[in-house]
């Protein structure tokens, strides 16, 4: 009885925090949806794009030269080539550790949030911005970012996993912190390339967010039943 206690109390507490974070990243992504069909925001997200660039030369960002070159290498942290390579390795260290369970659940969270990243944006077909010069290619619709909604995925799904098989809570707490880190400057990237409006990447990380979260749920829940 007193084993069943407990494990009713080590359930209790995370699950709610997910549905809590899902639920309000589902509610800004369709409240942003609501506002960018309406182009209640087209003027301060085309303000902030001129922001970022010099008013003499809309060609060249504001900061050093150095930065152009981070913030291009930090947006390949969300592209389909490094992403597919982290959810390869980490599927790989799960599967030689024998959690399969959380092989299918990050398996499950990318390819759906690919498929649901490609279909909203095909759906939304919002035309990328042109009020300053692309700084790298993009070629599919604007809304939302794919890079940042499949980096809060991918990242904010692997590192979900990783933390809760970390005993230490100073351990978890690194391991979120980078994941959420590393979505965010992906995010940020995009909108300093001048390659998405800063709407775009709210929703993606909204988006990314909630799809995140909902699967964190289900993983739990079903390690839940599976340890009872």
């Amino acid at each position: 009885m007193l084993r069943d206690k407990l494990k009713i109390t080590s359930w209790a507490g995370p699950i709610p925090i997910g549905i809590a974070f899902g639920s309000a990243g589902l509610l800004i992504f369709l409240w942003l949806m609501e506002e960018v069909a309406e182009q209640e925001y087209q003027h301060l997200d085309q303000a902030l794009l001129v922001a970022l660039r010099d008013p003499v030369d809309p060609d060249r960002p504001l900061g050093p030269d150095w930065l152009v070159t981070s913030m291009t290498d930090l947006t390949a942290l969300g592209g389909y080539t490094v992403l597919t390579l982290i959810v390869l390795f980490a599927c790989a260290c799960l599967f030689v550790l024998r959690q399969r369970l959380s092989v299918a659940i990050l398996l499950g969270s990318v390819l759906s949030g690919i498929v649901a990243s490609t279909l909203i944006k095909m759906l939304f077909d919002r035309a990328r911005p042109d009020v300053v010069p692309h700084l790298v290619t993009a070629l599919s619709p604007s809304f939302p970012s794919g890079h940042a909604m499949l980096s809060a995925t991918t990242y904010l799904t692997v590192g979900a996993i990783v933390a809760q098989a970390a005993r230490q809570k100073r351990l978890r707490f690194i391991i979120i912190f980078f994941s959420v880190l590393v979505t965010l400057l992906v995010g940020c990237s995009r909108v300093y390339l001048g390659v998405h409006y800063p709407t775009d990447v709210f929703a993606g990380w909204a988006a990314g967010t909630a799809w995140a979260s909902f699967w964190w749920i289900a993983d739990r829940s079903l390690r839940g039943r599976t340890d009872a």
